[in-house]
């Protein structure tokens, strides 16, 4: 990736990080929608070349160098504000929606920096959907992996209609106990984030060759989190998730050797 995208991501990286330490960081209990509506404000400022601070003027380069849109970056302050009061999801459609808010929209806004190869034949729109799902596809995987210290927090990010169908309830969510009904429940849950990263990755070789490194990558590095789940027997209560040191540094030379194959 050439240094001009590589600031650019990182510009992107830092405003999301800054948006999700709102509702997640250690003032979170202070914010309010009318805070998020100020942040929103300064973010339309800065689209419009007016940044505040040095962070907010690096995202205001990148929007004057490559062909961002700002309405990725509205829809991810949408999902802070649902973080402020929502903390269950009835269904995957709503869970769905929720994971574009905080996470898709990520791929939305980088398409613009990473580039699409000029040789593709693929569609601009269907690289779009291949980066919008791998963020529903880490989002899920987050999930899943947070699900113990989500619940100690009051939240349970799981479609609860797909809990009920397997004869689970909140309350063993809140209990944390690993039972044959919860590992059933998880196997589909994760086959589905699976599918997510499978529709994701056969968008990889269709960005600019000097992308698909870094995206194929962190793309493979975090659905191995879905395997430690496995090897932890299914317990995300009390077990978290990860993918060790020399399981990353093996995954880097695959993926670049797999996205040189695909130049």
């Amino acid at each position: 990736m050439t240094p001009e995208r590589r600031k650019a991501v990182w510009a992107i990286y830092v405003w999301c990080r800054r948006t999700d330490e709102l509702v997640d960081g250690p003032n979170s209990s202070y914010i309010t929608p009318k805070a998020l509506d100020r942040w929103e404000k300064r973010l339309e400022d800065l689209f419009e070349g007016r940044p505040y601070d040095m962070y907010d003027a690096a995202l205001a380069d990148t929007v004057s160098k490559f062909p961002v849109d700002i309405q990725p970056f509205k829809d991810m302050i949408e999902g802070m504000r649902l973080d402020l009061w929502k903390s269950r999801y009835r269904s995957f459609d709503e869970l769905y929606l929720y994971c574009y808010y905080v996470a898709g929209t990520v791929g939305l806004m980088t398409v613009p920096v990473m580039g699409i190869a000029p040789d593709s034949k693929a569609s601009a729109e269907s690289v779009y959907n291949a980066a919008l799902a791998l963020g529903i596809a880490n989002q899920l995987t987050n999930i899943l992996r947070d699900v113990g210290e989500d619940s100690r927090r009051g939240r349970i990010y799981l479609p609860l209609d797909e809990l009920a169908e397997a004869g689970l309830t909140e309350d063993d969510i809140f209990r944390g106990k690993v039972t044959d009904k919860w590992r059933k429940f998880m196997k589909g849950q994760i086959q589905r984030a699976r599918l997510f990263f499978d529709e994701a990755e056969k968008g990889v070789a269709h960005l600019d060759s000097a992308s698909r490194w870094p995206v194929l990558a962190s793309l493979w590095l975090y659905r191995q989190i879905l395997d430690a789940i496995e090897a932890n027997d299914y317990n995300n209560f009390t077990k978290r998730a990860y993918v060790n040191k020399a399981k990353k540094l093996l995954s880097l030379p695959v993926a670049y050797a797999r996205a040189a194959v695909a130049s």
